[in-house]
């Protein structure tokens, strides 16, 4: 006579599930996770779908009387991203890793790069730029929050160095970082390539990977005219992001790296 097929495996072994014991030390845990997970990841921008490799960092709240939770499921819910991702679809995604995990409190964060096609100023010449982007979403307290990162190359030129000098100016390369929380990313979304127009229209130049003689002039010349401290452009970036509707909570961080100096000039504004 044949046995029954065995329906659950760990059951016919008789393996215990120590993780789901309880625990009586009476310490709740805020975060408990897995961290810097690689892994990929298919986003959406300027119109366009892009396979990249994130770095996931995934986590949930534990209660005090919980001994741990199931690690194995966080991979089990990245590896159950089978669609391009928008800030929407995260936080529906969100939602499904706190389920699947048994928690109400959570938090993702994944960090990759991504491309965005730029024509040059004058001979129209194309080639894509780089970006690095991040997003984190979390729930604490019964509220969700989804906030999207990015880091910004372009370049800034002195102001000072322009007033005090006969000739020319000394000029380097910044990077900007913003940090957006979006209020409303299913109606009102706040697109990769549109996040980076903040710190790119602020600067005292864009920056383009490939540029001929006559974009070199352009660029050389635009930035002279549009001289920047690290000052100014923390704020411009702040001024417009404080018009846009999309956004509540910011952060915004400028590094200059000096080309007469050994050390950088750096900026942050933050409205909390």
């Amino acid at each position: 006579m044949l046995a029954p097929a065995m329906t659950n495996l760990t059951d016919a072994l008789h393996i215990p599930d120590t993780q789901s014991a309880r625990d009586d030390r009476r310490v709740a845990i805020q975060r408990v996770g897995v961290k810097d997970v690689r892994y990929p990841l298919q986003l959406k921008v300027a119109g366009a779908v892009q396979s990249t490799a994130a770095r996931w960092s995934l986590d949930v709240a534990l209660p005090a009387e919980k001994k741990g939770t199931h690690m194995s499921r966080f991979v089990a819910w990245l590896d159950a991203l089978d669609a391009p991702l928008d800030g929407a679809g995260l936080l529906e995604r969100h939602r499904v890793m706190l389920h699947k995990l048994g928690a109400e409190e959570g938090r993702i964060e994944a960090a990759f790069s991504f491309f965005l096609r730029k024509r040059a100023p004058v001979s129209g010449v194309q080639s894509l730029l780089d970006y690095e982007g991040r997003w984190i979403t979390e729930t604490r307290a019964g509220t969700t929050a989804l906030h999207a990162e990015v880091a910004v190359p372009v370049k800034s030129l002195c102001p000072c160095s322009k007033e005090i000098a006969d000739y020319g100016a000394h000029n380097q390369r910044s990077l900007v970082t913003i940090r957006v929380e979006l209020l409303d990313p299913v109606r009102k979304p706040m697109p990769w390539h549109e996040l980076v127009r903040f710190a790119e229209n602020a600067a005292s130049s864009e920056i383009w990977p490939m540029l001929k003689r006559a974009d070199e002039k352009w660029v050389t010349e635009h930035a002279y005219e549009n001289p920047k401290f690290v000052e100014d452009l923390v704020r411009d970036v702040a001024l417009a992001l404080n018009a846009d509707q999309r956004i509540g909570r910011y952060l915004v961080e400028v590094e200059n790296f000096e080309s007469i100096h050994n050390h950088s000039a750096y900026a942050r504004i933050e409205r909390a």
